[in-house]
C-alpha cells in the first residue's frame, strides 16, 4: 500500500482558536482557526492557518448541537473556498437536521493563509513559489482535515465531497480511512491512474456534445457565438479590469454548459452582446460586465495554477488539456463555428488574465513537475470498509461518467447512483434530495 502522509501516521493535533460566534436566520455559526504544518512530512517546520466555519441549525439547543456528529464539507475546485451562506437551504438544510456542518476553507483559500499573486512573491523565486504550491493538493488537504478533527475532539466523521471535494474524499479513503464514518460524493469520482490526457480526451468530447445540445435549444445563439468570436479577432474589446477580451477567453463561457441551473443563463448573457456604435457594432458594457467574473481567476487563482496537478501522479501533466485540444479542432477560436470550452486550463490563461500573469513562470514549473506523489492507494480502496455513496451524472462535462464508473468499481463497497437528471451542479439544483438519497444509501434501514 502507498505510504500515508506523515501527519496522518503521527496523530499530531493542530492549535485551535475560535474567533467569533454569530446567530441569524435560523442558524448559528462558529469561526474556527487551526494552525497546521505547511509540509506534513516536516511537522516541526513552517506552519500555516486553515479556517473553517461551523454551521448549526438554531432549532437545536446549544447542548443538543454540541452532541451532534460532525459533517465535513469538501468544496469543489481546486482553489474554491467554503460556501458562505446566510440561511440553511438545499443540502445544508437537510444535513443540519442531524449534523454540525464544518465548512472548510481549503489551504490557500478564503480565510486560510492566502496564496495569490500578492502573497506568493513573499515565498521568493518562481521555483520557491512552485515548491510552496505543490503542498496544496488533496493529500495536504486531507492531512489538514485529520489534524482539525483531532483538535475538535471529533469521532470519525461524515464527509461530503463535491467535485474536487470528491477527489479529496478518495484521497481520504486511501490514506486516513480510520477518520471516516461514511463518505458521500457528488460529481467527484476521480480517475485513480493514468495520464491527464485521458481525462481531457473524454471531457472534450462531452463538452462538444453539450455544445450541440445547447445550440439545439437556442439555435440563434450559434450565430451570436460565431459573430462574437469574429468580432474579437478584428476589434479590440476590453474587460472591466482593462485586459483584452480575446476569442479564446470568450470561449470560456462554456463553463455555463456544466450545469442545469446555469445553462439557460448563458442565453440571457449572449442576448446582451452587441450594441451599435459610431464605428459599427461593439460589445455592450452590460455584456462585458456580466462576462468578466466568468473569465477572471482573481477570486480563485489556485484553480488555474493547480488544476492539472489534481491528475498528476508520478509524471508531468505538461499542459495536457492544451495538447489534447489539438485533437479537437472544432474548439479552435478560428474554427468556422467555434465551440465553447469547459473547465480546461491552458498556458495562455497566464498571459491574458491579469490575476494570473505574475504566476506564469510558476504555472510552467508546476506543469513540468514530474515527481508528484500518489493521490490514491488503489490497494487500500480495493479493501475499503468505509460506507461510500456517490452521485454520478451521466452527462457531466467536468468529471467523465465512464471514468467515474471505472473508479466506482475499484472502491470496495462504493454504491453509485447514476442519473441523467442532473449535471455537475446537481447539489445546487436539488441538494436536499441528493444529500438525503446518498445518506440513505450508506445508512440502509
Amino acid at each position: 500500500m502507498a505510504e500515508a502522509p506523515a501527519a496522518l501516521a503521527a496523530g499530531r493535533a493542530a492549535a485551535h482558536r475560535i474567533r467569533a460566534r454569530h446567530e441569524f436566520r435560523g442558524l448559528r455559526t462558529v469561526e474556527h482557526f487551526f494552525t497546521v504544518p505547511l509540509n506534513h512530512t516536516q511537522p516541526g517546520g513552517e506552519e500555516i492557518t486553515v479556517f473553517a466555519r461551523e454551521y448549526v441549525s438554531s432549532e437545536h439547543t446549544e447542548a443538543e448541537a454540541a452532541a451532534l456528529p460532525w459533517l465535513l464539507f469538501l468544496q469543489g475546485g481546486p482553489g474554491g473556498r467554503g460556501n458562505r451562506v446566510t440561511s440553511l437551504s438545499g443540502w445544508m438544510k437537510a444535513a443540519a437536521r442531524s449534523f454540525r456542518i464544518l465548512m472548510l476553507d481549503q489551504r490557500g483559500t478564503g480565510l486560510s493563509t492566502p496564496a495569490d499573486r500578492t502573497t506568493l512573491p513573499l515565498r521568493g523565486s518562481a521555483a520557491e513559489q512552485a515548491a510552496y504550491l505543490s503542498l496544496f493538493r488533496a493529500d495536504s488537504i486531507v492531512a489538514d482535515a485529520e489534524l482539525i478533527r483531532a483538535a475538535l475532539g471529533a469521532a470519525p466523521w461524515t464527509v461530503l465531497g463535491q467535485s474536487f471535494g470528491g477527489f479529496c474524499a478518495l484521497t481520504y479513503l486511501s490514506f486516513a480511512p480510520a477518520g471516516l464514518k461514511e463518505v458521500l460524493i457528488t460529481g467527484g469520482l476521480a480517475p485513480l491512474h493514468g495520464p491527464a490526457e485521458r481525462v481531457y480526451r473524454a471531457t472534450f468530447q462531452r463538452v462538444a456534445e453539450r455544445n450541440a445540445e445547447y445550440f439545439g435549444w437556442y439555435p440563434e445563439d450559434r450565430d451570436t457565438v460565431t459573430r462574437i468570436a469574429r468580432h474579437l479577432t478584428a476589434q479590440e474589446e476590453l474587460l472591466p479590469d482593462g485586459s483584452r477580451l480575446t476569442p479564446e477567453r470568450f470561449q470560456m463561457v462554456g463553463s455555463f454548459l456544466g450545469g442545469n441551473t446555469r445553462v439557460d443563463a448563458l442565453h440571457y448573457l449572449l442576448e446582451d452582446a452587441f450594441v451599435p456604435g459610431p464605428g459599427g457594432e461593439r460589445l455592450s458594457d452590460a455584456f462585458l460586465e456580466q462576462l468578466h467574473p466568468h473569465l477572471s481567476r482573481a477570486a480563485n487563482p489556485l484553480y488555474a495554477a493547480l488544476h492539472e496537478s489534481i491528475y498528476g501522479q508520478g509524471q508531468a501533466t505538461d499542459w495536457a488539456a492544451w495538447r489534447v485540444l489539438e485533437e479537437f479542432p472544432q474548439f479552435r477560436p478560428d474554427a468556422a463555428e467555434p465551440l465553447l470550452t469547459g473547465e480546461m486550463v491552458y498556458p495562455w490563461y497566464f498571459e491574458q488574465d491579469p490575476a494570473l500573469q505574475p504566476l506564469q513562470e510558476v504555472a510552467g514549473l508546476l506543469a513540468a513537475k514530474d515527481d508528484w506523489a500518489p493521490l490514491y492507494d488503489p490497494e487500500q480502496l480495493a479493501a475499503n470498509t468505509v460506507p461510500v455513496a456517490a452521485a454520478v451524472y451521466r452527462d457531466d462535462i467536468y468529471v467523465d461518467y465512464e471514468l467515474s464508473m471505472e473508479t466506482a468499481a475499484a472502491v470496495r463497497g462504493l454504491q453509485a447512483w447514476t442519473t441523467g437528471d442532473f449535471h455537475h451542479d446537481g447539489i445546487a439544483e436539488d441538494g436536499e434530495g441528493i444529500f438525503t438519497r446518498l445518506l440513505g444509501m450508506v445508512r440502509p434501514a
